[in-house]
C-alpha cells in the first residue's frame, strides 16, 4: 500500500498544472502524478490550434469572448462558468509564459490565431505543435518541485470508496469518500492500492470508443468509467465533438491526424471534390462557424455526393506563411504525396473531444467527497452542447488553478483510511486469446461509428444499446475469470462510454449543439443536461 497526500491520476495540461500549484502553494504535501503510458503521451501533447484568451484589448475584450462560447455552446453552457473562464483565463496564460511556454511572435508582439466561432483572432499558439510545447514545459516545471513524483507507465483501475470497505453504495447514496486508488504497474503486473486524502481525476477524453478518431492510443475514456462505476454523476455525454478536418488516408492510422482548424483561420477553404464551396449553404461564417455546424455540412454533402472526403483548399495561402505556421501539417500531406500549395487537401470528420463527463462545480469538485475532476474527462458547463475552439486547455489552466483553491481549505481536516482491502485477483486465470479483446474493442468503435456519429436517430441508438449489452456481458464474463490487464480494462472503460453516450443521446429528444437526431431535428426552447 502507497500513500500519499494528493493523487492525480493523469499528466496533461490539467493535472500537471494542479500539481506545480499545489506544490507550490503546500511544499509539505506529497504529490503523486501518475500516469497510464510514458511521460508526456497525453491528449494535451496533440493540441494543434492553441489557446483561446483575450489578448489584444484594442481590438478583443471579455464580452467578445463570452458572447463567442455561449454561442458555440448553443444555450447549455453556463454563463457563469463562462464569465470565469473568459477572466481568469489570461492570468492563467500568463503564468504559463512565466514558467517557460513560447507562443508565436511577430514584430514582438504575440501572432495570434483565430479559428471557427471566433469573432476576433484571439489563439495564442506555437506554430501547430502548441500542446507539445506546453506540455513540455509543465514538465520541466513540475520536475523542479521536491514534493511531486511523477510515475508513468502506472494505470488506474478503480476509484476507491464506502463500497470497498463492505458498505453498500448507489447512485443515491450520499456523502460517498474517495480514499484512492488501484493501480496497475505496467512494467510488472502487479496491482497496488495507493490511499490518499484527494483524488484528481485528470484523465482526459473517450475519443477511442470510435472508428476515426484525432485523440491518441490512450484516449479510453478511464476517469468517467471509475467514477460512473464508484456512484458519481456524469451529464451530457452525449455531446461528443467531431473535429470537421482529419486528414484523409485510406490506408488508415490510429490516431487520425488533424489539420488544425487554424488553418482554415488561415484563410483555408471547404471545397467539394469538383472543387466547389458549399459552406456557404449552411452558415454565414462559412469554413469559420463553429465545429458542430461544419461537421454536419461536410458529413451532409458526402453522403449527398457519396464521397468518402471533401477537400481543404489552402493552394492560394503563401507557401512561405504555410510552412513557417504550420510545418507539421506541411511535411504530413507531403509524406503522403500531398503538396498543399498545388493540390487540394482531402479531410473528413472524426472523433475529437468529449463535451460532456464527470459533473464538477466552479472548483471542480465532483458528487464524491475528496475527489476533484479536472480538463476532458469533465463537464464543467463551459462547453454545453459544442466546445468553442481553443477552449479546452484554457478550461484545464483556470479549473486547475481553482482547485488548488479547494484542496487547500479542505486537505488539513482529512485522515487517510488505511483499512482498504488488497485487490481480490482469487479465482482468475491468464487469458488464453488477445484476439477475443482485440476483437471486441473493432466491434465497439463499428458500432458507436456506425449508430452513434455525427446523425442519430432512435433506431439506431436502440440497435447501439442492444450490440453494447451483448459486449458488455461478454467482456464482464471475461473481466470475471482472467487475469486482469490493461486492454482489458481500457475495453471495459470504452464500452461504459459507448453505452453512456448512448443512453444520454437516447434521453436527449431535441436536436442541440453536436447532438443531431432525424427524429427530432428542432431544438427545444428550454435549457437541460442529461445527469447519470
Amino acid at each position: 500500500m502507497d500513500q500519499t497526500d494528493i493523487l492525480i491520476i493523469g499528466g496533461g495540461v490539467a493535472g500537471l498544472t494542479f500539481a506545480i500549484k499545489m506544490a507550490e502553494r503546500r511544499p509539505d504535501h506529497k504529490i503523486l502524478v501518475i500516469t497510464k503510458s510514458a511521460l508526456g503521451e497525453t491528449n494535451t501533447r496533440y493540441a494543434q490550434g492553441g489557446v483561446a484568451a483575450v489578448w489584444n484589448h484594442e481590438v478583443d475584450d471579455f464580452n467578445k469572448h463570452i458572447a463567442d462560447t455561449l454561442d458555440a455552446g448553443d444555450d447549455l453552457s453556463d454563463p457563469n462558468v463562462v464569465n470565469i473562464v473568459v477572466k481568469e483565463g489570461p492570468v492563467r496564460v500568463r503564468e504559463l509564459i512565466e514558467w517557460g511556454a513560447k507562443f508565436d511572435q511577430q514584430n514582438g508582439t504575440y501572432d495570434l490565431g483565430r479559428e471557427g466561432g471566433h469573432s476576433e483572432n484571439r489563439i495564442l499558439h506555437f506554430k501547430d505543435l502548441t500542446g507539445w510545447e506546453i506540455q513540455r514545459t509543465l514538465l520541466e516545471k513540475a520536475g523542479t518541485y521536491d514534493n511531486i513524483e511523477l510515475r508513468d507507465n502506472i494505470y488506474a483501475l478503480d476509484l476507491l470508496t464506502q463500497h470497498h470497505l463492505g458498505y453498500v453504495v448507489t447512485r443515491v447514496t450520499p456523502n460517498i469518500v474517495c480514499y484512492g486508488a488501484y493501480v496497475q504497474d505496467k512494467s510488472t503486473n502487479e496491482i497496488k492500492t495507493i490511499i490518499s486524502k484527494v483524488t484528481i481525476v485528470a484523465t482526459g477524453g473517450a475519443g477511442q470508443v470510435y472508428r476515426n478518431t484525432t485523440n491518441p492510443t490512450i484516449a479510453t475514456g478511464d476517469g468517467t468509467a471509475m467514477v460512473y462505476r464508484a456512484k458519481g454523476r456524469l451529464e451530457n455525454m452525449e455531446f461528443v465533438q467531431f473535429h470537421p478536418t482529419a486528414l484523409y488516408n485510406p490506408a488508415g492510422e490510429n490516431p487520425d491526424f488533424l489539420v488544425s482548424e487554424a488553418v482554415r483561420g488561415f484563410g483555408a477553404i471547404l471545397k467539394t471534390r469538383d472543387g466547389e464551396p458549399f459552406m456557404q449553404k449552411y452558415d454565414k461564417r462559412e469554413s469559420l462557424a463553429p465545429r458542430d455546424i461544419v461537421a454536419r455540412a461536410i458529413d451532409n454533402e458526402m453522403k449527398i455526393r457519396g464521397d468518402d472526403f471533401v477537400y481543404l483548399d489552402c493552394r492560394h495561402i503563401d507557401k512561405d506563411d504555410f510552412t513557417d505556421h504550420f510545418p507539421t501539417i506541411y511535411h504530413k500531406c507531403q509524406s503522403l504525396g500531398i503538396d498543399p500549395m498545388a493540390h487540394m487537401i482531402p479531410v473528413v470528420p472524426a472523433c475529437h473531444y468529449l463535451c460532456g463527463g464527470i459533473k464538477v462545480d466552479a472548483y471542480g469538485r465532483s458528487s464524491i467527497n475528496h475527489l476533484f475532476a479536472v480538463g476532458e474527462c469533465t463537464s464543467t458547463g463551459l462547453h454545453g452542447a459544442n466546445r468553442l475552439a481553443s477552449n479546452s486547455l484554457l478550461e484545464g489552466l483556470v479549473f486547475a488553478h481553482r482547485i488548488v483553491e479547494a484542496v487547500d481549505d479542505i486537505i488539513d481536516h482529512i485522515k487517510f483510511e488505511k483499512n482498504i482491502p488488497d485487490w481480490d485477483a482469487e479465482g482468475t486465470t491468464e487469458p488464453n486469446e488477445m484476439v477475443l479483446i482485440t476483437q471486441s474493442w473493432k466491434e465497439l468503435k463499428e458500432i458507436m461509428s456506425s449508430y452513434v456519429g455525427i446523425v442519430r436517430n432512435n433506431v439506431r441508438l436502440q440497435r447501439a444499446r442492444s450490440r453494447l449489452h451483448l459486449l458488455y456481458k461478454e467482456t464482464e464474463d471475461l473481466y470475471q475469470t482472467t487475469i486482469l490487464s490493461p486492454q482489458l480494462f481500457e475495453l471495459r472503460n470504452l464500452i461504459t462510454n459507448g453505452y453512456l453516450i448512448t443512453r444520454s443521446a437516447a434521453m436527449r429528444r431535441e436536436s442541440r449543439g453536436l447532438h443531431y437526431t432525424t427524429d427530432y431535428p428542432d431544438k427545444l426552447d428550454f435549457l437541460d443536461v442529461t445527469i447519470l
